[in-house]
């Protein structure tokens, strides 16, 4: 075909605007089926697979909790959580530790030290009662003067050498020597102990004591280390800080750790060959603080395990994985009255103050997780709990009459006075120890009372002395405040029979009376439980007549440990702080989940 042809062909050709648009208008039509077809039908379908998704994760979701569900019934239903063996368990406590050797232990962590380091003849069971440690049994002569005290054979030395007669008289060879300068020498004069055989130790009296089994809690010492140390050099020797026992932990490491909270720590191993068993504790670890700010930033960072003998506003201070009770001790705090000076000479102002007194607030005010203590012994510590003795209730009106019989008259400022003087009381307290709140109620009430209180903060740098020497040998007041130390037995002599009424002794009221006197010498001379009660009662009646004291609460130390752990059990009786060991064997530092037993 020429061009010109085909030129003729194109030029005939029509433009139709009808045909146009119809074919416009099919293929619209085409492309909308085929999007319905292939893409928004596919939407539809993703849609569709985006609901199957989220159902199967819901389904999934809910799998995985009912797993959990039922795994969390599963532990419920057979297994527990509770206490494991191994560990370390770590005590902080207010004290220094400049020697383990326990004839010269004079704060709590030292005290601590000795009873899980040695071992002794007697010690105390959860209800505070004496249980044998190394004695299989005691004997006693028809004269009550002598004792005779058998030894278990399967003690060791942490060193492995055998525990024998000769390291029990060897240590009350030491506590009886004077050049040991140990201070246990004034409760063993007149006390001879001499070996009966390897494993027999007889204890020769002076007279019949019957208090004297609960003196045979002392740690023994072992001889085959220092029997050759000359008693003087004793105290420097370095067995003090490096010490070898037979308790139920080993020395490994006393260490001073010098930061912020500096704190001297001993480090004790369990002993696999302990007699008694084996703990389950893999180690423990004393730490001494200087005060209890330390306690509670140790708490804090979980650096220890409990912290000992706090206050019940530091415990507020504890972190929640801490709980806190209260230990009940064989102590009291007393208002002693001077009954040799002053006003307090007269019985019928002593009488007066024991009426109008309210120390049931003094202690709440105080120790309000403390028991009452209105005898010189805690009551629990007679076995006949019918003591039928009490002190005599409140009675304001009786005591205002006491003192007016006694010549005081209020004046018109509400002042007690006679003839000659105002009514007066000098009340001291040691700086040492915390007993302000006790005092301050106590000012309080006997204001009202109409007597003027003046309160003497003893300070040890002010006077340059002690405050035995400054206070308590010159019976420098008319009342102090202060704590008696009565242990697990009741006999109270020391504190109240005339003969310790001088400057040397520990009758600071100078309290003297025939019958009381009678009563508590008797008492300790009968070993007869139902005997003693009756000679304890007889003193406590005649106590409360004369009123050489008032007294305000039992003493109790606040111990807190972590939740995960399991020591001190709060049903336990405990004659001192560091009588809190009787369960160290079973002691535990950790939790775990364990299976039921069936």
């Amino acid at each position: 075909m020429d061009k010109k042809s085909g030129w003729k062909r194109f030029h005939r050709l029509k433009f139709d605007g009808k045909k146009m648009s119809r074919n416009a208008r099919n293929a619209e039509i085409a492309s909308t089926k085929h999007a319905h077809r292939f893409v928004l039908k596919k939407l539809s379908n993703l849609t569709q697979v985006r609901q199957n998704i989220t159902a199967w994760l819901l389904i999934v979701t809910a799998l995985i909790g009912a797993v959990i569900v039922q795994s969390a019934w599963y532990r419920s239903s057979y297994t527990s959580e509770s206490p494991v063996n191994g560990g370390a368990y770590a005590e902080a406590m207010v004290g220094t530790i400049d020697t383990l050797n326990p004839l010269f232990a004079t704060n709590e962590a030292e005290y601590s030290a000795s009873k899980l380091l040695f071992s002794s003849l007697y010690d105390y069971d959860g209800t505070g009662h004496l249980r044998k440690d190394l004695a299989t049994g005691m004997d006693l002569n028809a004269k009550k003067d002598t004792y005779t005290v058998t030894l278990r054979d399967d003690a060791r030395w942490h060193d492995g050498k055998k525990v024998t007669a000769e390291d029990v008289v060897f240590t009350v060879g030491l506590m009886k020597n004077p050049e040991t300068r140990s201070p246990l020498l004034r409760s063993w004069s007149g006390v001879t102990a001499t070996i009966v055989d390897a494993q027999t130790v007889q204890f020769k009296l002076a007279g019949p004591l019957a208090s004297f089994p609960d003196a045979l809690t002392f740690s023994i010492l072992p001889r085959h280390i220092l029997g050759d140390v000359e008693p003087t050099n004793i105290r420097e020797n370095s067995f003090g800080i490096s010490p070898v026992g037979s308790g139920p932990f080993s020395f490994r490491l006393l260490q001073t750790i010098q930061t912020e909270r500096a704190r001297k720590v001993a480090y004790l191993n369990a002993n696999n060959n302990y007699y008694r068993g084996v703990p389950k504790l893999d180690s423990f670890e004393i730490h001494a603080y200087k005060n209890n700010s330390g306690l509670i930033e140790a708490a804090r960072t979980r650096d220890v395990t409990s912290v000992v003998d706090i206050d019940a506003e530091q415990a507020q201070e504890l972190p929640k994985a801490f709980e806190s009770q209260s230990i009940a001790l064989n102590s009291g705090v007393y208002a002693l009255f001077n009954t040799s000076d002053g006003v307090l000479k007269d019985a019928k102002v002593r009488k007066a103050l024991q009426l109008a007194t309210d120390t049931d607030m003094v202690r709440k005010i105080t120790s309000p997780d403390s028991n009452p203590l209105n005898l010189p012994f805690v009551s629990t510590q007679i076995e006949n709990r019918d003591l039928n003795v009490k002190k005599p209730a409140l009675n304001q009106k009786k005591a205002k009459a006491l003192l007016k019989q006694a010549g005081w008259r209020l004046n018109s400022d509400g002042v007690l006075t006679n003839k000659k003087s105002v009514l007066s009381l000098r009340v001291v307290l040691n700086q040492d120890v915390d007993y302000r709140r006790a005092v301050k109620e106590l000012e309080r009430q006997w204001t009202d009372l109409g007597i003027k209180v003046t309160v003497l903060d003893f300070k040890a740098s002010a006077s340059g002395q002690g405050f035995a020497q400054s206070v308590l040998q010159p019976r420098e007041y008319e009342v102090l405040v202060n704590e008696l130390t009565i242990g697990a037995d009741p006999d109270v002599f020391a504190y109240w029979h005339s003969s310790q009424a001088d400057s040397s002794g520990l009758n600071f009221s100078n309290y003297s009376n025939p019958v009381a006197d009678d009563a508590l010498l008797s008492a300790r001379l009968r070993s007869e439980q139902d005997l003693r009660d009756e000679k304890y009662k007889t003193f406590a009646r005649q106590w409360l007549r004369d009123v050489p004291a008032l007294g305000l609460y039992q003493s109790s130390a606040r111990y807190a440990s972590s939740t995960q752990s399991s020591s001190v059990r709060k049903s336990d009786a405990t004659p001192s702080l560091r009588d809190r060991y009787s369960n160290i064997l079973n002691w535990t530092a950790q939790n775990s989940q364990v299976y039921k037993t069936p």
